[in-house]
């Protein structure tokens, strides 16, 4: 039984969720000299599934380096990964407010997927699983994709645009799961965690 977990997320929406379902967590990290952005390079023409599991587990085997190097009490580390994709594209995080325009307009009119990994480790037992939901933005014009950039919402989330923010003025449909959406499922990461006899 873990009377915690560690998050290895800066994301506050995957620290939110986990306090909705009632999982004491405390944020795990990584300190500036540790380069997490590099984890999340594509390889090649990588398929977005293999793509999202593969950055999660790399990011968790950082985390767990990192809970051995401070010496810190054993306990679950959870981490994450999010990912949209409009076909076989990755759309990741916009390197600025040109580049988020143009995610935006590539999703508005669209349906597209997104693809949340979960993994959890502890000493050496790992479990994994991959959400994916379906997301369908209405047509948006130029202007109505600039006014949402310039909000500064696009900045730092995959697919250029938060579900639980503005952008939702904008979302027709969603078939899936909406914590998956937000950055975390769940129902699967609940599932996990209690295969460590995490009670959530």
């Amino acid at each position: 039984m873990s009377d915690f977990i560690y998050l290895a997320s800066q994301s506050p929406r995957r620290s939110q969720l986990l306090d909705q379902i009632g999982v004491a967590h405390t944020l795990l990290l990584p300190d500036p000299a540790e380069d997490a952005e590099s984890l999340e390079a594509i390889r090649g023409a990588e398929a977005p599934a293999r793509y999202v599991a593969r950055v999660t587990g790399l990011k968790l085997d950082a985390a767990v380096h990192r809970l051995k190097r401070l010496g810190l009490p054993m306990a679950p580390v959870l981490c994450a990964d999010t990912t949209v994709c409009l076909g076989r594209d990755i759309l990741g995080k916009p390197r600025d407010t040109q580049d988020a325009c143009h995610i935006l307009q590539r999703l508005a009119g669209q349906t597209h997927r997104v693809l949340t990994a979960v993994a959890l480790q502890k000493g050496r037992k790992r479990v994994s699983a991959v959400s994916e939901s379906w997301v369908r933005f209405a047509p948006m014009s130029t202007a109505q994709i600039q006014a949402y950039v310039a909000t500064g919402e696009a900045m730092g989330k995959a697919g250029a645009y938060g579900v639980q923010g503005r952008a939702a003025a904008h979302i027709e449909q969603i078939r899936g799961s909406y914590s998956g959406i937000m950055g975390l499922p769940l129902f699967e990461t609940a599932r996990l965690l209690r295969t460590f006899g995490v009670r959530c």
